[in-house]
C-alpha cells in the first residue's frame, strides 16, 4: 500500500475533537448502515443486511420514510423505486455504488477524543495500485498506523452486479487504525464540529438512446432476470410422485387464509364440501393465529362461528420459511394426512420488484409443491393471475395461450406470478397434479359489499367515481370475489377439474360499459388519455388527500408500476372456455358482467369509507320533469273550499337513487292563498315510490302508491310542512288514482292544519311526465332515450304492482268461503 498524511498542507487548526473524514464505502459496511437505519422503521426494530424491508414488516409509507433517512443520515439520494425493487440493504448498497460510481462520497458522525488533536504534516501520494486480476480482491481491512496518517487503496466489484471498480473499504477514524479510501480522493482534516452529511451528487445524464434500445422500464432487469432463471431451476429438485386419488378432498391446507380471495375460499369450502381444512397463518403461536384469522373474516362480514372453527385447524406458519416454518413432525404428518394443497397466499404489491417478492410468491409455492409432492400424492391448486400475460402489446389471453415474455414484464408482481407458473409447470413433469387458476380483477361481494381495499381495480374504480373520470382503456377483466371464490372451490372440490388452467376473470368490461354504468349510477364521467388521466389524478389526490388511496397515488408516480397499469388498460379481453364448460357442468352461476347492479353494494361501502363519492341530491339531475296539481284544501275536518295548487320539478340524480332508495327529489313552489298571499317556495322535499313496499292500509283495502314529504318556506321566512299520499283501491277509477294526491298542510313543528286533495290534470299528465322528460345533457341521444326508457318502465312496473295489490287482494276476498268474515269484509 502506498500512505499519505491525513492533513494537507493547509490543514486547519488543532480541533478539541476529532471527526472522521467522509469516506467511499463498501458494500458491506454501507449495507450494515442502511439495515441499521431501516430496523427504525420496522417493528421488530432489527434488520439484517441479507433480510428484505418488507418482508421484515416494513411498509410502503415506512419505504418512503427510509429513503428520507437514508438523504439525511448518510447523503444517500436513492430513488424510491429501488427500495421497492429489491429492499435488502446489501442489494441497495450495491445498487448505488454502482450508480453513484466516483461521486460515492459518505460522511459518519463525528467521534469525540479525549485528546486533542495536533496539526499533521503535509500529505503526499502515490498512484494506487493497478487493478488485481479478475476474480481476485484486494486486502482493504484496517490496518495499524502512526497517528495523523491515512492509507489510500483502490477497490473493486467481486462481481458483475455488485460495486463497479473504485469503491473502498468504510471504517469510523480511531486512534491508530488507518481509514482506508479511495486513491484521488482527499482526506478532510478533522473537526470538532458535527460533520455535515454531504448529498450525493446527481448522475451524470444518460446518453442518447440508440435506435432499438429498449426504452427505461420498458424490460426487466438483468439481475432479475438472472434470479428468475435460478428460481426456475429449483424446480428441478422438487420430488417425484404419482397420482393422488381422484376424489373429494377430505383434509385440505389452505394458504392466505386471511387475505381477499382466501377469506371467502374458506367459507365456500366449508359451506360446498365435507372437508376439514387447516389454515396456514403468519403468526407467532397458534393463538395469535387464531385472532388474526377470526379478526381477518370479521373484517370481510364472514362469520367466524363455532361451527366454523369446528372444522378449521389453524396452523401459525409462514410460507416464506422453509417447511412452511413448521415443525419436522408436522411437516411429515400433513404430508401423509393431507389429500389437497390450495395456494392462495401471495403478496400483493405492485411496487415491490421481483427480489422483494420472490420469497412469498415463487419460493412459497415451491414450498408447497414439495409438500404436495411429498408423502401422499395431493394436488396443488394455484392461484395464479392474469399478470402473467401483462406484456405491453400482447393479443391474446386465453387459457393455454403463451403467457408474456419473461423479459417485458416490468412490474415485480407481474414477474414473480409468471415465475411461480412456469415453475409450477415444470413440477408437473416430476408427476404432480398442478391446476392454476387465473384471477383478474377481484371485485367486491355482491351481496355484502366487502372489497379489497388494496387491489388495483377497487383502487381505480374508487378514482373513478371520484373523481368523475376515467382513462381510456381497452378492457377490465375483473369479477365478483363471490363467484371468483366459488368457481375455485368448484374446481378444488372436483377431480376431472384437476391439472388444468383456468381463467376466473368473469366477462370483461368495455369502456363503453363502464362509463354507461357509471351513467347509470349518477356518476357521469369524462373519458381522458391515460398519461391526461393520470396527471390529474395525481393533482386531485395531491390537493385533497385520501389516506385510503395513497397506494393508488404511489402506483401512479412509480414507473415500474405504470407498465403494469398500462399492460392492464390496453390488454385484450381474457377469454375463458374451459371455465365456462366447467361452471355449466357443475351447475353453478354462469359468469356475467360485474356491472353497476353487481357493484352496488360495494360502491356503498367505498364511500363509506371515505374512498368514493356517491351521487347526491345536489348533483346536476340525471333526469327531470314537470308536474302541476290543482284542487282545494280547507281546516282539518271541515269543507276543503280554498284552491290549492302546486308547479313542482320532480329528479333523479342516478338510478342508483332508484334502485336503493326509492325517491324522486322535488323543488317547486305551492300557491294557497289559506297559508300567504304569496307562493310558498319548496326547501327540499322527497317523493317516496311505494313506502314500505307498498304495504297496505285499512284492513288491505288502500295501498300507498307515492308519498309526498316538502319542506316550505313562505315570503315572510315562515316554514310548513306538507304531506301527501297517492293511494291505490279497488275501484275502477285507477286513472284517477294515479294523479289524485291526499294532503295534509301545517306549521313547522305543529299539527296540520289544513287538508284536502290536489290533482293532476289529466291533460297534462302524458305531457308533462311522459314526453316532457329531460335528461343530463351530457348524455348521449343514445343514452337519453336508455334513460327515458329505462325510468319509464321502473316507474311503470312499480305503479303496475301498486295498483295491483288491492284488486288481488279484493279478489282473494270474494274467493273466500270461509263462513267467519274477516275484518277487511265488514265494511262492505
Amino acid at each position: 500500500m502506498v500512505q499519505a498524511s491525513a492533513a494537507s498542507a493547509d490543514a486547519a487548526p488543532p480541533r478539541a475533537a476529532a471527526a472522521p473524514p467522509s469516506a467511499v464505502p463498501d458494500v458491506e459496511g454501507l449495507a450494515v448502515a442502511i439495515a441499521a437505519a431501516a430496523s427504525r422503521h420496522l417493528p421488530e426494530g432489527h434488520l439484517s443486511p441479507d433480510a428484505d424491508f418488507f418482508d421484515a414488516g416494513g411498509s410502503s409509507v415506512g419505504a418512503v420514510e427510509l429513503v428520507a433517512a437514508l438523504e439525511d443520515e448518510l447523503g444517500m439520494e436513492i430513488d424510491l423505486d429501488d427500495v421497492f425493487a429489491d429492499a435488502r440493504p446489501r442489494s441497495l448498497a450495491r445498487r448505488w455504488l454502482s450508480t453513484a460510481g466516483a461521486t460515492a462520497v459518505l460522511s459518519a458522525p463525528a467521534m469525540p477524543s479525549e485528546t486533542p488533536a495536533t496539526p499533521a504534516p503535509p500529505a503526499t501520494a502515490t498512484a494506487a495500485p493497478t487493478r488485481p486480476p479478475a476474480g481476485l480482491a484486494p486486502d482493504v481491512a484496517p490496518t495499524s498506523a502512526p497517528s495523523g496518517s491515512a492509507t489510500v487503496a483502490a477497490s473493486w466489484a467481486p462481481d458483475a452486479r455488485g460495486i463497479e471498480a473504485g469503491a473502498a473499504s468504510w471504517a469510523p477514524v480511531l486512534p491508530g487504525v488507518q481509514l482506508t479510501v479511495r486513491a484521488g480522493t482527499p482526506a478532510r482534516a478533522p473537526s470538532a464540529l458535527p460533520v455535515t452529511y454531504p448529498r450525493t451528487a446527481p448522475p451524470p445524464s444518460p446518453a442518447p438512446r440508440a435506435a432499438g434500445t429498449p426504452a427505461p422500464y420498458s424490460t426487466a432487469r438483468p439481475e432479475d432476470l438472472d434470479q428468475i432463471l435460478a428460481d426456475l431451476a429449483l424446480a428441478d429438485r422438487l420430488p417425484w410422485t404419482g397420482l393422488p386419488e381422484p376424489l373429494p378432498p377430505r383434509r385440505i391446507l389452505l394458504t392466505g387464509a386471511t387475505g381477499f380471495l382466501g377469506s371467502h375460499m374458506l367459507l365456500d369450502l366449508l359451506r360446498h364440501s365435507d372437508a376439514h381444512v387447516y389454515c396456514l397463518v403468519r403468526a407467532a403461536d397458534e393463538e395469535a393465529a387464531v385472532a388474526r384469522l377470526g379478526a381477518a373474516l370479521k373484517s370481510y362480514a364472514l362469520p367466524w362461528s363455532s361451527e366454523v372453527r369446528r372444522r378449521v385447524t389453524v396452523l401459525p406458519g409462514d410460507i416464506r420459511r422453509p417447511r412452511l416454518g413448521l415443525s419436522e413432525e408436522l411437516w411429515h404428518t400433513l404430508a401423509h394426512e393431507l389429500d389437497s394443497v390450495v395456494g392462495v397466499a401471495a403478496a400483493v404489491d405492485f411496487l415491490r420488484g421481483y427480489q422483494s417478492l420472490r420469497q412469498s410468491n415463487v419460493i412459497g409455492s415451491l414450498t408447497l409443491a414439495e409438500l404436495a409432492a411429498t408423502g401422499r400424492p395431493k394436488p396443488l391448486h394455484h392461484i395464479s393471475s392474469i399478470a402473467v400475460f401483462n406484456e405491453v402489446g400482447i393479443t391474446a389471453m386465453g387459457e393455454d395461450d403463451p403467457l408474456a415474455h419473461a423479459d417485458r414484464l416490468v412490474a415485480g408482481y407481474d414477474q414473480t406470478k409468471w415465475a411461480a407458473e412456469v415453475a409450477l409447470r415444470r413440477a408437473r413433469d416430476h408427476g404432480l397434479i398442478v391446476t392454476a387458476m387465473r384471477p383478474g380483477g377481484i371485485g367486491g361481494h355482491t351481496r355484502t359489499g366487502a372489497y379489497n381495499p388494496q387491489d388495483l381495480s377497487s383502487g381505480l374504480i374508487s378514482a373513478f367515481g371520484r373523481f368523475r373520470t376515467v382513462p381510456a382503456f381497452h378492457y377490465l377483466n375483473a369479477a365478483p370475489v363471490d363467484w371468483v371464490s366459488r368457481v375455485a372451490v368448484g374446481v378444488v372440490c372436483e377431480p376431472d377439474a384437476w391439472g388444468y388452467d383456468y381463467h376466473l376473470t368473469g366477462v370483461p368490461n368495455t369502456l363503453d360499459d363502464v362509463v354507461r354504468d357509471m351513467a347509470f349510477g349518477g356518476m357521469h364521467v369524462r373519458v381522458q388519455d391515460w398519461d391526461e388521466w393520470r396527471t390529474d389524478a395525481l393533482a386531485r389526490l395531491e390537493a385533497d388527500p385520501v389516506p385510503e388511496l395513497a397506494f393508488l397515488a404511489r402506483v401512479l408516480q412509480s414507473p415500474t408500476a405504470l407498465k403494469l397499469c398500462e399492460a392492464t388498460l390496453k390488454g385484450p379481453a381474457a377469454t375463458a372456455e374451459r371455465t365456462a364448460a366447467l361452471v355449466e357442468a357443475l351447475g353453478l352461476r354462469p359468469a356475467a358482467r360485474y356491472d353497476a347492479q353487481a357493484q352496488l353494494k360495494t360502491f356503498e361501502r367505498l364511500a363509506r369509507d371515505g374512498l368514493a363519492k356517491l351521487p347526491h341530491k345536489d348533483d346536476q339531475p340525471y333526469l327531470w320533469f314537470s308536474e302541476t296539481t290543482e284542487g282545494s284544501v280547507g281546516p282539518v275536518g271541515a269543507a276543503a273550499d280554498t284552491p290549492c295548487s302546486m308547479a313542482l320539478t320532480l329528479s333523479i340524480a342516478s338510478m342508483y337513487q332508484l334502485v336503493k332508495e326509492r325517491r324522486v327529489d322535488v323543488s317547486g313552489e305551492l300557491r294557497c292563498a289559506a297559508l300567504h298571499p304569496e307562493p310558498l317556495v319548496v326547501e327540499r322535499g322527497d317523493v317516496v315510490i311505494r313506502p314500505d313496499e307498498g304495504i297496505p292500509q285499512h284492513h288491505g283495502m288502500r295501498h300507498q302508491l307515492l308519498s309526498y314529504r316538502l319542506a316550505l318556506r313562505d315570503a315572510d321566512g315562515g316554514r310548513w310542512w306538507l304531506e301527501g299520499h297517492k293511494y291505490a283501491r279497488a275501484r275502477r277509477d285507477v286513472w284517477r288514482q294515479t294523479r289524485a294526491l291526499t294532503v295534509g298542510i301545517g306549521r313547522e313543528g305543529q299539527p296540520a292544519s289544513l287538508a284536502g286533495e290536489v290533482v293532476v290534470p289529466a291533460d297534462s299528465y302524458l305531457r308533462d311526465q311522459v314526453d316532457g322528460i329531460k335528461v343530463d345533457p351530457r348524455l348521449t341521444s343514445q343514452e337519453k332515450r336508455a334513460a327515458k326508457l329505462t325510468w319509464l318502465a321502473w316507474f311503470g312496473l312499480e305503479m303496475g304492482r301498486g295498483l295491483l295489490g288491492p284488486f288481488a287482494r279484493a279478489a282473494a276476498d270474494l274467493l273466500d268461503l270461509r263462513r267467519t268474515q274477516t275484518p277487511s269484509e265488514h265494511p262492505r
